[in-house]
């Protein structure tokens, strides 16, 4: 780095939160446009919202109705800060009521896909009518704005919503009943980025380089000259943490992998060689890494349980029991690395407010003990999912790791239907290797969002050459999805599916039968289990 490192968060956006589903898909949507922002619930105090400083603020839909009285409301100061201010679906009404408008229940509902229309020139939405006068967009509402607030013009109508995008000019207040955050919304991009860079003024510095460069000298300012331990899974997040640290402060890191017995094929190998020199020497080249042998201890534990969310906490206890035990063995080290993203600190301070809901509990190293006595380094914790991908890209990490599809933290312990064992794990990981190998070869890998094997508690009859074989059954599961909230069922080609089921039942001995999995969620959830 050379020169003065410029501060990537002095412009930024402040995103109020009333409980909508789309909230961070708001916020990536500035981030793509280079802008810095954050998420605060909407009962954020005028305090807390001066501190900021926000250059803008963006007021998010959600699942209540302004026409009742108890329902969350707009912060008077986020009228009086100067800035503009836009509100999306609940945000727009919110607003229209809270500054003298009306707002109604609708006759008929807009869910889906819908048309609007331009009503007169507007500073937001000339990008979405640059080419027609009526463009598609994505509705989710039950009321309506049946009139303005004074001020205020409407630029865009629709068929059941007279109002569906108003704004005041002179005060930069603008409202929108659709959702642009969305990808129904024809150039829903282009008016978040207009709202962002040119209304708010912001410059667009919250590019990869800028980020890496921020993060590294965070990392150098925080940690000094002490040592610090990291627990590499061989995941997006922690392998981006550990090219960061890597860079920031060489030596000074300590990786330790940890092999459950539970990982998918050659993990161990993979991680080692994606570090290799990724980026040159000096830097990866040399990443310190312990690999620590634990199956044996990990299987024993798992003996005899079944239950899916007692597995989850056997695998997480024993590997905090593991992990302790190793970074023991390091001399001086004072500083615990951790690849926690935006997406767990906004679910941790909604927490506070009573939003957020726990589904199932997750195996990481965030469950490690007070006792350890460790300071807390988490340089990813501003970033979302693809922002960590990108600065994985621009640190030198290879695609192949970077793209990966997800793995749960327990890994094959939550592919395994029932009762874990050494010999299930064996085979399911050898099904999963060849599922994920004939998806690369046949060019389908990065088409679907996530494919796996899945180890079933049936035994089934079949016939291998002229023998009979009596012997368990291998799902496939692949999915398609952007938010991994909802996933459809990849409609993956017969004769692909039928090549590797017969590669896996020649192959494998283990299988009898391989089956293909086509419920979406919801119903059905992406794993198993």
């Amino acid at each position: 780095m050379q020169g003065t490192l410029r501060d990537i968060h002095a412009q930024r956006l402040l995103i109020l939160d009333f409980g909508s589903q789309y909230t961070q898909l708001i916020a990536r949507r500035v981030r793509e446009c280079g802008v810095y922002c954050e998420i605060y619930p909407f009962d954020i105090t005028a305090a807390e919202i001066a501190e900021f400083g926000p250059a803008g603020v963006i007021l998010s839909g959600g699942p209540e109705t302004v026409t009742e009285g108890t329902t969350p409301r707009i912060p008077e100061s986020i009228f009086e800060l100067g800035v503009p201010v836009l509100g999306i679906c609940y945000g727009l009404q919110a607003m229209a009521a809270q500054l003298g408008g009306e707002v109604v229940a609708s006759e008929l509902r807009e869910f889906g896909h819908a048309q609007i229309r331009s009503e007169a020139t507007s500073n937001l939405l000339a990008p979405v009518f640059a080419n027609a006068n009526a463009v598609d967009v994505w509705m989710s509402h039950g009321d309506k704005v049946a009139a303005m607030p004074a001020g205020f013009v409407c630029t865009a109508s629709s068929d059941n919503a007279p109002y569906a995008a108003i704004e005041d000019p002179q005060r930069q207040f603008f409202g929108v009943q659709f959702h642009p955050e969305v990808t129904h919304t024809d150039n829903g991009e282009a008016l978040i980025r207009r709202f962002a860079r040119e209304l708010c003024g912001c410059q667009g510095e919250w590019t990869a380089a800028n980020i890496v460069d921020d993060a590294i000298a965070s990392v150098r300012a925080q940690v000094g000259t002490d040592k610090v331990v990291l627990g590499l899974s061989g995941g997006v997040d922690s392998s981006v943490v550990a090219a960061l640290l890597a860079r920031a402060i060489g030596e000074q890191l300590t990786c330790i992998f940890v092999d459950n017995g539970l990982l998918r094929k050659n993990e161990s190998e993979e991680v080692r060689a994606a570090f290799s020199g990724a980026m040159g020497a000096g830097s990866l080249a040399e990443l310190n890494i312990v690999t620590v042998n634990a199956q044996e201890e990990f299987l024993s534990q798992l003996t005899g349980i079944d239950d899916p969310e007692a597995k989850r906490k056997v695998i997480g206890a024993t590997f905090i029991d593991v992990f302790e035990r190793e970074a023991k063995k390091l001399r001086d080290v004072n500083w615990l690395a951790q690849g926690t993203i935006y997406p767990d600190v906004i679910e941790s301070a909604a927490s506070k407010y009573g939003k957020a809901h726990v589904i199932k509990s997750h195996h990481n190293v965030g469950g490690l003990p007070e006792r350890m006595t460790l300071k807390l380094v988490e340089p990813l914790r501003e970033l979302f999912k693809d922002e960590v991908r990108k600065i994985g890209l621009h640190l030198g990490l290879p695609p192949s790791l970077i793209h990966r599809h997800p793995f749960p933290g327990p890994g094959l312990g939550v592919r395994i239907l029932g009762a874990v064992k050494h010999s299930y794990a064996d085979v399911l990981r050898e099904a999963d290797a060849i599922f994920i190998q004939e998806l690369r070869a046949a060019g389908l890998y990065d088409q679907v969002s996530q494919a796996f094997a899945v180890y079933l508690p049936v035994k089934s009859v079949g016939v291998v050459g002229d023998a009979r074989r009596y012997e368990h059954v291998i799902a496939l599961r692949a999915v398609e999805t952007i938010d991994f909230m909802t996933a459809r069922w990849a409609h993956l080609p017969y004769d692909f599916i039928e090549c590797v089921s017969n590669r896996i039942i020649n192959e494998i001995s283990g299988v009898s039968r391989v089956v293909y999995d086509v419920s979406s969620k919801p119903p059905a959830t992406i794993e198993w289990e």
